[in-house]
């Protein structure tokens, strides 16, 4: 048996959950949907955690040093800090604290913190609050990362990462929060390190993130009625990467596209595109595409935003092309499509 639940409500019952499991579980920042409709929904933790639901100012800086501290001392704090853009304001308790406590220890500390934040294009959200830090920290060291793309994946990674003794990153993208999926009745933690193959497919392998893994399968439909069969691999964590699921499929079909909002240069489909170079090419019966958000700042006006932005029509466009069925002569450097 199964439902539907949208993406913020299996959110808000992994953290019900973690915190009535393990009472050393708190939440630093009292809205972690955001300040939307979503926000009634984390009332219920308040409601029934009281002061362990804790709102702090909006310092992130000063909040990502107390959720990386409380870690250390023996706490499994889960710390939001709203918005992504934000999140360079703490880039040095994240990437210099938090990642590498254990490390520089010596392995005597733990540091079990979770932080979160919602990030990508949001509609109208200019520049400042339209980033997507993800493949910036896949540059830090000691970090998980996770990227959840559905309801049931969220609810599964969220209960990793508040478990984990390491420093966990997950990012939301903010479209996602009202998005129902089916998820199972008998909910469980999902492994780090475990991709899902979202849809099968013998023609050409999509490995998509986040919000892209629903312009990936939005594509493979459109797709299916050319009579192409895409493969969808969402790999939902980073850090670690599932680098054999992804490979074994490309080793099936012989192409692949990968798709990620981030923007393209040193990103997420960069890596990746990399890895499956390095250790799959003799699999390769076409270059690899690559579809990503344009090296720009995202712009305010929305009919330029949707411009910068990869969505379904570019995942069709790149499928075609790794199957040889458009020019393929190169696009300018400052597209999202490589």
């Amino acid at each position: 048996m199964s439902e539907k639940q949208t993406y913020a409500a299996a959110f808000v019952d992994a953290l019900i959950d973690s915190m009535a499991e393990d009472r050393m579980v708190s939440l630093i920042g009292s809205a972690p949907l955001g300040l939307g409709p979503e926000r009634v929904l984390t009332e219920r933790l308040r409601e029934r955690f009281g002061d362990r639901v804790i709102d702090p100012p909006t310092a992130e800086g000063g909040v990502a040093a107390v959720g990386a501290g409380a870690a250390m001392a023996g706490a499994r704090p889960f710390v939001d800090l709203l918005t992504g853009s934000f999140m360079y304001l703490a880039w040095m308790q994240i990437a210099n604290e938090a990642a590498v406590g254990h490390f520089m220890s010596g392995g005597k500390l733990t540091v079990p913190v979770t932080y979160h934040c919602l990030e990508g294009v949001r509609g109208a959200g200019a520049p400042q609050h339209s980033q997507s830090p993800h493949a910036m920290l896949w540059n830090a060291p000691g970090l998980e990362i996770v990227l959840p793309s559905t309801a049931a994946d969220v609810y599964g990674l969220v209960r990793s990462a508040i478990r984990s003794p390491n420093p966990t990153v997950i990012f939301s993208h903010a479209k996602l929060l009202g998005i129902a999926w089916e998820v199972p009745e008998d909910r469980a933690a999902i492994p780090f390190g475990v991709a899902d193959i979202k849809r099968r497919g013998r023609d050409v392998t999509i490995v998509a993130l986040s919000i892209a893994v629903h312009h990936a399968l939005a594509a493979a439909a459109q797709l299916a009625a050319e009579g192409i069969e895409a493969e969808v691999i969402d790999p939902r964590t980073l850090v670690p990467l599932d680098e054999q699921t992804i490979l074994d499929s490309v080793a099936k079909t012989g192409r692949l596209v990968v798709v990620d909002e981030a923007p393209l240069r040193g990103g997420v489909t960069s890596e990746i595109a990399g890895t499956v170079a390095e250790r799959g090419f003799h699999q390769l019966k076409a270059p690899i595409a690559r579809v990503a958000r344009a090296d720009v700042p995202v712009p305010f006006s929305p009919p330029l935003e949707k411009a910068v932005t990869p969505g379904v029509d570019d995942v069709v466009r790149a499928v075609n092309r790794v199957l040889g069925r458009v020019d393929t002569t190169p696009v300018p450097e400052t597209s999202r499509r490589a």
